[in-house]
């Protein structure tokens, strides 16, 4: 589950939490997301030199320090970048050239949000997180939609240094490029995530005809049969677009990567019986139907690690990252 409720996508919202994560534009035929748990061998993420910049961060104050980095390719200068924090007691908002660095208090379920052009804009993104005094839990997400390019990169006192978000590939390709690319790979029932809300965003598959009501609104159906018939299951049947199995993420997530579906993998009861099942990603969205918006993020993310779905962290497959006595985060935001 997200550092932060992971908004509104049509399967239930990840409950708010401040420890680890649960438990844990492609073709259709392409496998899923790759990768485990955030490490401290995964640092800048197969960044090439440049695309982080950890020079001239002084020591925190608070807990830890924030950077921003522009990496909009030119598109936008640092005055037109806008980085937007508010807690109960906080209220920031600045460009990036007025404030580029950030000395974080701690604080439960906080947003930072980014926008291009002006505070408030059209073009805007967000990470999550909870901060305590010695401890930093946070991710991007894209359970909600794409809005911008957004990676981050954590270092804390003991060395470890973990990378998360879009890939530096995708960073540097043009935002018309990714829609396309995303337009492109889809099947027919993901085309529409990339127009409806165009140029703005990408939405998730509630957001664009999935949810009750919408033309593929029993999308999942003919998988949640099969799966629950393999396995004997009693429990409810989730709602459109896998809705109403906040107390089942493995199931969730079985059901999004469409995998699972063989005799003995869960108990009728719905906990997980084969322990296997997460652990090889080629296997995940390699037939439909799947959850192909969550597999092209994963495809474009550092370490194949991304939140496309509220219970994408099942198996260790989330941009969550976790560690004690952070120092501090540099966060790109890219066009």
């Amino acid at each position: 589950m997200c550092a932060l409720a992971c908004g509104s996508s049509g399967s239930d919202t990840a409950s708010n939490t401040a420890g680890a994560p649960g438990s844990a534009g492609s073709s259709p035929s392409a496998g899923g997301a790759s990768g485990s748990t955030a490490s401290a061998g995964q640092n800048s993420g197969g960044a090439s030199d440049g695309f982080w910049d950890a020079s001239n961060i002084p020591a925190a104050k608070n807990v830890m320090m924030f950077k921003f980095l522009n990496r909009t390719n030119g598109k936008y200068t640092d005055d037109k970048i806008f980085w937007s924090f508010r807690s109960k007691t906080l209220t920031e908002v600045h460009s990036f050239a007025e404030q580029p660095l950030y000395d974080m208090p701690a604080n439960a379920s906080g947003r930072m949000y980014f926008y291009l052009e002006q505070p408030d804009g059209k073009y805007y993104d967000f990470i999550e997180f909870t901060i305590g005094a010695t401890r930093f839990n946070g991710n991007t997400t894209r359970v909600d939609a794409f809005g911008l390019k957004v990676a981050m990169r954590m270092h804390c006192a003991d060395g470890f240094d973990a990378a998360v978000g879009e890939d530096e590939a995708t960073f540097q390709e043009d935002r018309d490029a990714t829609f396309k690319k995303f337009a492109d790979g889809a099947p027919a029932e993901f085309k529409d995530l990339a127009t409806v809300k165009a140029p703005y965003r990408i939405v998730e598959p509630g957001g664009a005809g999935f949810n009750a009501g919408g033309k593929y609104a029993t999308y999942y159906d003919s998988f949640i049969n099969e799966l629950w018939a393999a396995n004997g299951l009693t429990i409810t049947k989730p709602g459109p677009n896998g809705s109403g199995l906040g107390a089942f993420p493995d199931i969730s997530a079985a059901i999004f990567r469409h995998v699972g579906a063989q005799a003995g993998t869960f108990s009728a009861d719905g906990k997980l019986q084969d322990k296997t099942l997460w652990k090889d990603s080629a296997t995940f969205y390699a037939a439909a139907p799947s959850d192909y918006y969550a597999n092209f993020w994963h495809q474009h993310a550092i370490n194949g690690k991304a939140y496309g779905f509220p219970y994408d962290d099942v198996g260790g497959y989330s941009s969550y990252i976790s560690h004690d006595n952070p120092q501090y985060l540099e966060i790109a935001v890219g066009w």
